[in-house]
């Protein structure tokens, strides 16, 4: 399954639903660690500040000066890895 990046009323803030269960809830921060591998994977990406992860979706916090168009393509593609067709 195609991930789906959907934009939030927070401008920092992107949810990408994997249509199928994550586990959670959960929040992790940069610097923090993680004991999800798909959420570590994702806090090793510049420009990460957060992860939340429930239901069938993640959402990732990203720093003011981070790019949407540079980080939603790596974070899908990190997904797609962890939850495969």
């Amino acid at each position: 399954m195609a991930i789906a990046a959907q934009p939030t009323p927070n401008p920092h803030a992107y949810k990408l639903a994997v249509g199928r269960p994550v586990g959670g809830p959960a929040s992790y921060t940069a610097g923090g660690g993680a004991d999800h591998p798909a959420a570590a994977a994702l806090l090793e990406l510049e420009g990460v500040s957060g992860v939340f992860m429930s239901a069938d979706f993640f959402t990732l916090t990203k720093t003011p000066e981070a790019d949407w168009g540079n980080l939603i393509p790596a974070a899908c593609s990190i997904l797609e890895t962890h939850y495969p067709d």
